[in-house]
């Protein structure tokens, strides 16, 4: 029998072989270019989707429509098959921090050279508030330690449906108020604790600043907010333009926000929907990325917008050729590693300007 450590091995191996061949190969691999909306899609990931969707028909035929727990487990192993292993001198200790309800499952890392207290930056996996886990983080917590030189603390929040919302929020919020309490523990400066996150995760980070400023508590001193989910429900634009064929589906995404918000935004309440908030100033600094290849591009680009007239410090970034969850492609795509090495830049710039005490300086948009 094939252990899963064996199995995980076995497959990025073959990715590493797939996507080490020439480009004239992959070329004919992946098929035609894509061109849509004067964006060229990436190559690399091109074939990634052609690839997936092949191996989902081939899942499909042999075992049929797999349970939650298996795709959940089935996300956590594909996390590891895309990461680039070169960051295996960070140091990790998972832990227990406190959420909303119960103590919740953290992951500290601490990249080398660190000493003494350090930058803190407290992860919210992605996942549509129904798939992850500190598991399947753990290869972009890594890489964000040792490219932004601090330390990261990964939590694992409530999933859907299981637990809808407000629950992953609320973790959220706890999450981060118990990294200002135990900062010392953790080996970070309170002045110097941010927030981040990819997806569903990016959206929790953004929330979480935002509902730090209107209780007027301390906010966090940075965000990094990675093709973040921040419109429930919405429709039209991206999520039609790219909402097939370029990996996460407008219909995935339709599932995933039902199973988080069964009874859609409430009326009365729009963190779940940040991009309806009436008024987002107070906010801190925030770095925002988008890929060209999104459904949720557009929403992602309107809140930077919406910050930027808010008066907030916004950083926002399209990476035109790259599609949702390029921060775990880093391995595969050039472009992608590219793409997250520059979010480990800003978070580093961002909490070294804070610690220095500068002002954040004019607002900066980056198309």
């Amino acid at each position: 029998m094939i252990t899963r450590s064996l199995r995980v091995l076995l497959l990025r191996l073959a990715i590493r072989v797939l996507f080490g061949l020439p480009r004239p190969v992959k070329r004919l691999l992946a098929g035609r270019e894509v061109r849509l909306d004067g964006q060229l899609l990436d190559l690399d990931l091109q074939l990634l989707n052609t690839s997936m969707e092949w191996l989902a028909k081939v899942s499909a035929a042999q075992v049929g429509v797999a349970a939650l727990a298996e795709q959940r487990r089935q996300a956590d192993d594909a996390a590891e098959l895309a990461a680039e292993g070169v960051f295996d001198d960070v140091v990790a200790r998972d832990l227990e921090v406190s959420g909303a309800e119960h103590p919740i499952p953290a992951r500290l890392y601490s990249p080398p050279g660190v000493d003494g207290r350090s930058g803190l930056l407290v992860y919210y996996h992605g996942g549509g508030f129904v798939y992850g886990s500190i598991a399947s983080a753990d290869p972009l917590c890594r890489l964000l330690a040792a490219q932004a030189g601090v330390r990261v603390l990964s939590v694992e929040y409530r999933l859907a449906p299981e637990n809808p919302y407000p629950a992953a929020l609320d973790d959220a919020v706890a999450a981060f108020r118990y990294a200002l309490d135990h900062a010392e523990d953790l080996g970070a400066e309170k002045a110097l604790i941010a927030v981040g996150g990819d997806s569903a995760g990016g959206n929790l980070a953004l929330v979480v600043a935002h509902v730090q400023a209107v209780a007027r508590q301390p906010v966090p001193a940075f965000v990094v907010a990675l093709y973040p989910v921040t419109d429930a429900d919405r429709t039209g634009g991206s999520r039609v333009d790219f909402g097939a064929g370029f990996g996460l589906t407008a219909e995935t995404l339709r599932t995933m926000e039902r199973m988080y918000l069964p009874d859609g935004v409430p009326v009365d309440d729009d963190r779940g929907a940040i991009l309806r908030a009436t008024d987002l100033s107070g906010m801190p600094p925030v770095y925002l990325s988008t890929a060209g290849f999104d459904p949720l591009r557009d929403e992602g680009e309107e809140l930077a917008e919406r910050l930027r007239e808010a008066g907030v410090p916004v950083v926002a970034r399209r990476f035109a050729g790259l599609t949702h969850g390029y921060a775990s492609f880093t391995a595969l795509s050039r472009a992608a590693h590219d793409a997250t090495f520059d979010a480990a830049s800003a978070l580093r710039a961002g909490l070294a300007l804070t610690g220095a005490g500068r002002d954040v300086g004019p607002l900066l948009h980056v198309s």
